[in-house]
This record gives C-alpha cells, structure tokens and sequence, in this order.
C-alpha cells in the first residue's frame, strides 16, 4: 500500500490488452478534450499520450491498475471502463488523459481521505466531460455526495486543500473554486440506501 492506495496484482493478460487497447484508441483517434496537468503538458508535448505512450515515458515506478480494482483508503473507486495509473513521479497529484486517469500516491499520501477520493472523482470527471477544469470539479463532488463518501466536512476539507491555490489559464483560483463547489454540492442529492 503506498500512500493510501491499495495497488493489486495486475495480470498479465489485462497489461498486454490495455496496452494493445490503447494503441487501437490512439490509431482510431482518440479524443482531443481531455488533458492532464503534468511535466509532459508543461513542456509542451502531445496532451494526448497513449497509455501505452504514458507508461513507456513514466518509467518502471508507474503501475497499471486495472478498472475497478482501485481503493483508497478502505474506498473502492473506478471510472468506468478506464484504467488507473499510479506513478510517484507524476508532477500534480493526479491527472487525465484520454483513456486512463492518473494518481500520484506520494502527493495524495499526506492528504485527507475526501480530498485523495475528490482528486480521483475529479481527474475521472474529464474522462466525462473533457477540459473544463470547472466541470470536473462539480463532477467530483457531486459523485462524492451522490456515492456516500463526501459529507459537508469532507467538503470543508477539499476547499481547506485547494483555497491557497492562485489559479490558471484553466482553473479558477482556490476561493472561487470552492464556492462552485459548495453549490454543486448542494445541487446532488445523495443515492438511497439500497437493499
């Protein structure tokens, strides 16, 4: 377990399929909205690695881990069909590209469970709904209150977290992110109990 996050065995099989999966998805022309917030978008590379493109660069300390075989903290998390990659060397905390979403355990490892499970949520929204940053973060919390695992504390631990960021081109400053957020919030209502 590294930072919180549980990484299983990965089989052979499901390595030599994403990876083949994911060329075809590149040949066939994956699609273009999504990006990650990483060294390779910072220096000016292709926004839109291939998994198999991602895990070459990333080196031997990334590990693939399959759809749905993710926990974080005791949480079982997955968006959809993609895959996650954990790789300690990933410049934000977590990240998305076409495909495949992006965590950094090392980062997330000193922060509170709701906030690694809003990074994840987040960076999954942009699987959904492309590059706005603005989106992915009303995506985050609203599957966070629709699913159990954010509560209003939670919530005050994730504005706690991104309140001293300044913003960019693409984000909002933290305060004004938070405010969004708190109304997304309020906007999803949680899922019954189910039987």
């Amino acid at each position: 377990m590294r930072g919180g996050l549980e990484v299983p065995e990965m089989s052979w099989r499901f390595a030599v399929a994403a990876v083949g999966l994911s060329a075809l998805i590149f040949l066939i022309g994956a699609p273009r909205e999504v990006h990650a917030q990483s060294d390779f978008a910072e220096a000016g590379s292709d926004l839109d690695l291939s998994l198999a493109d991602y895990l070459a660069k990333a080196g031997p300390d990334a590990q693939l881990i399959e759809p749905g075989k993710l926990k974080i903290d005791d949480y079982h998390m997955s968006c959809g069909k993609r895959p996650t990659v954990i790789d300690p060397n990933f410049e934000s905390w977590g990240g998305a590209y076409p495909g495949y979403v992006i965590l950094n355990p090392d980062r997330l490892k000193t922060l509170p469970t709701p906030v690694k499970l809003f990074v994840y949520a987040h960076e999954c929204g942009h699987q959904f709904i492309g590059r706005d940053e603005g989106a992915a973060d009303c995506f985050g919390v609203k599957r966070g209150r629709r699913y159990g695992w954010l509560k209003e504390e939670g919530l005050a631990q994730v504005c706690d977290f991104i309140s001293n960021l300044k913003g960019d081109a693409d984000h909002a400053a933290g305060p004004k992110r938070c405010e969004m957020m708190r109304r997304c919030y309020l906007e999803a209502a949680p899922r019954a109990a189910r039987n």
